[in-house]
């Protein structure tokens, strides 16, 4: 009897350590959201607009922007061919005073 009464002791225990897991992780995901997830948000928004910013200075020959000299912007091609055509969509599409606001 005293086995039987040692397991459900254990499986109390389990469950008790797994209800404060889970609390532990809702409380981690809303204390992220509170605080963390609109910097992270920002930082992503900024990286992407410096990236473009980037190519646009390397490439931009191709919408006829000539800053950089040739040589050096073929020295780069490699690592920009696959955020070329997004970032052509990017910039040569028409902007709108909502745009500015989000």
């Amino acid at each position: 009897m005293e086995e039987g009464e040692n397991v459900n002791e254990k499986n109390k225990e389990e469950k008790k350590e797994g209800t404060l897991k889970k609390f532990g992780k809702a409380a981690k995901g809303f204390l992220y959201g509170m605080a963390g997830h609109d910097m992270t948000r920002f930082a992503l928004k900024t990286r992407g607009s410096m990236e473009h910013l980037f190519i646009l200075i390397t490439m931009g020959d191709l919408l006829g922007v000539p800053i950089l000299p040739p040589y050096y912007s073929l020295r780069l091609l490699p690592y920009v061919v696959p955020q070329i055509s997004t970032w052509k969509r990017r910039m040569l599409r028409e902007k709108d005073l909502t745009d500015a606001l989000a």
